[in-house]
């Protein structure tokens, strides 16, 4: 069973690389353009802190999505999350539930694991990446 499950990971790593990219980017969306909804403080200036935020957001988000530089923009976004959290959530309450950081702290996370992974399968960097002995999620 080991050997089918490995395998599988790096397609499950590509799946978890893209779903998190395409659900941070939707972040960045609504504080750049609005869309779906515009954001309940309103359209940030560009080079304020949440403009910058957005701008890390909906571009990190691409690259992640794509596979390409996945590990140093990986490591910026979970910079962003943990600045995100510790700046914005973690004043209103003690508990991740009650002042809504949850999503940073998982982003946060996840972005960790593709510093320390790689992309995983289907993405840019595997494809530029020269042939050799690697894991096995990053086959």
């Amino acid at each position: 069973m080991s050997s089918t499950l490995d395998r599988w990971s790096p397609y499950a790593l590509a799946i978890l690389r893209i779903v998190t990219a395409l659900l941070f980017m939707a972040h960045g969306t609504q504080k750049l353009f609005g869309f779906p909804a515009p954001p309940e403080i309103g359209m940030p200036p560009l080079l304020s802190l949440f403009g910058i935020g957005a701008i890390l957001e909906f571009v990190g988000g691409l690259l992640i999505l794509a596979g390409l530089f996945t590990r140093p923009i990986a490591f910026v976004l979970a910079g962003e999350m943990a600045v995100a959290y510790w700046m914005f959530h973690a004043p209103q309450n003690f508990y991740p539930v009650l002042n809504g950081g949850d999503a940073s702290i998982l982003f946060c996370f996840v972005f960790l694991l593709l510093v320390f992974t790689g992309p995983g399968a289907l993405s840019i960097d595997g494809a530029r990446r020269p042939a050799g002995p690697r894991h096995s999620w990053e086959r």
